[in-house]
């Protein structure tokens, strides 16, 4: 963890942000598989970690604002559990790392919550994720679970992600510590992609490589031939001659920071004139957005740019046609590229999701309801201190193609006919983890390969 210090200023500024009322955080439980015994592997509540430093199951906190004091919740593990466990840090020690000298055991938390709510005061908490927690809440509070999303409490909400948006330089350096894994993890399925191999066994080698580093994965791996499938977990095709191998896969640190990296590159050592045309287009679109990246300037603004790049390069294949401002704004673009330019990244690979993205990646203001434009998680202005994602990219979805033709949609803007020789061709995404700086940004990692030279000499050994 870092230094004990950092929880107890992050807590002291949260405190100097609300006014009145308890502070709730429910922290993650273990997550059965098939049976109570056998969990998933844990993964502790981001918030939780981010202010408590507790990697543990089975722990809770209040920071109390009107008495002025912080509880930790949580029982110390019985011999029944240490004889399965090994001894592990008491509860006083756990909390200690974060700065927390008070603790109660969980039964406590009903009594202190019940307590305050009979004398009227406010209970704040935040966005429930997990069926657990919601259970917890319900027997907390009397809510019933479906309504508890919208009890959450805003000012909460809105105080921590302006606090955990603008990272540290400790969090910069741990954030750079996942990419360069994630690096390692690339540039191992770079080198070890053949014809006859299955997609699992590059999936596993990425795998290995992260946990090797210490850390995990920081989200599931995206190892495809089928990379217009955005996000694809399947992992049974068999590489062929001629495919397209879209790696979509990041490592996280022991202390939970993520990397996030996309490489496209060929399964046979050199890519297709073809596929260098798109991957092209797509690299020169990425390093666009990247020159753009700098304080002040609104992520939209970034993805709008993106959007056009790319536009530019699809007309220049005969894709698209006609007025390409005209075809951006209505978002005829949305055929070939129907995500977002990028998102926040930090202590979760999609940072603070579950606080929720109209506060995370728009500051309140209301998402667009366009295809494509909906799926932008990030459109504020960028900042110093701000790790977020850059990665355009085309997609030739044959289903898309199908549909939009059918109904007769944005005929002014694309060729069909010469979108219909592109079916099967894939997908080629390009994703870079940027931390903003007062003057612009910085590319976060060491050097991995990018331009379609790079990617071919490693290909070629």
């Amino acid at each position: 963890m870092f230094p004990v210090e950092t929880y107890i200023e992050r807590r002291t500024r949260l405190q100097a942000k609300l006014s009145s009322g308890l502070l709730l955080f429910l922290g993650n439980d273990e997550s059965p598989m098939n049976y109570a015994a056998n969990t998933f592997h844990f993964r502790q509540d981001s918030t939780f970690l981010y202010f408590f430093a507790v990697d543990q199951p089975g722990y809770a906190a209040i920071i109390d604002l009107d008495e002025g004091k912080t509880v930790v919740f949580a029982d110390d593990l019985t011999i029944d559990d240490v004889v399965w466990t090994g001894v592990l840090p008491t509860v006083a020690e756990l909390a200690a790392q974060g700065g927390v000298t008070e603790t109660l055991p969980a039964t406590a938390l009903d009594a202190y919550v019940q307590g305050a709510a009979a004398n009227g005061r406010i209970l704040h908490y935040l966005p429930p994720y997990r069926p657990e927690n919601k259970l917890k809440l319900s027997r907390l509070l009397g809510v019933h679970p479906d309504q508890q999303q919208g009890g959450a409490s805003l000012d909460l909400i809105r105080a921590i992600v302006e606090m955990r948006v603008v990272k540290s330089n400790e969090e910069v350096a741990e954030i750079e510590k996942a990419v360069d894994t994630s690096v390692d993890m690339h540039l191992a399925a770079m080198r070890m992609v053949r014809p006859g191999m299955v997609e699992s066994e590059v999936a596993a080698r990425v795998t290995e490589v992260a946990m090797a580093a210490g850390g995990h994965l920081a989200f599931p791996v995206i190892a495809t031939v089928h990379g217009e499938t955005l996000h694809n977990h399947y992992h049974g095709n068999t590489l062929k001659p001629g495919d397209l191998f879209l790696l979509d896969t990041g490592a996280e640190t022991a202390l939970h920071y993520a990397g996030d990296l996309t490489s496209t590159f060929p399964v046979d050592p050199t890519f297709t004139p073809r596929q260098k045309r798109v991957y092209q287009i797509v690299l020169d679109a990425h390093q666009a957005a990247l020159a753009a990246c700098r304080p002040g300037v609104a992520f939209r603004d970034v993805h709008r740019l993106t959007c056009r790049k790319l536009a530019e390069g699809l007309k220049d294949l005969r894709l698209m046609k006609g007025d390409l401002d005209d075809a951006v704004e209505q978002g005829a673009h949305a055929m070939f590229f129907q995500c977002g330019t990028g998102h926040m990244l930090g202590l979760d690979v999609h940072d603070m999701e579950d606080l929720g993205e109209v506060w995370v990646g728009y500051e309140g203001h209301p998402k667009s309801t366009q295809f494509g434009l909906k799926s932008l998680r990030l459109a504020r202005p960028l900042q110093p201190g701000f790790v977020c994602t850059v990665e355009p990219g085309l997609y030739f979805i044959p289903e898309l193609v199908r549909r939009w033709k059918a109904e007769g949609r944005f005929m002014d803007f694309i060729d069909y006919d010469t979108l219909e020789t592109y079916l099967g061709f894939g997908g080629v995404r390009i994703e870079e983890n940027v931390l903003v700086t007062p003057t612009g940004n910085r590319v976060l990692g060491k050097r991995r390969p990018r331009t379609i030279g790079e990617v071919e000499s490693v290909r070629a050994h």
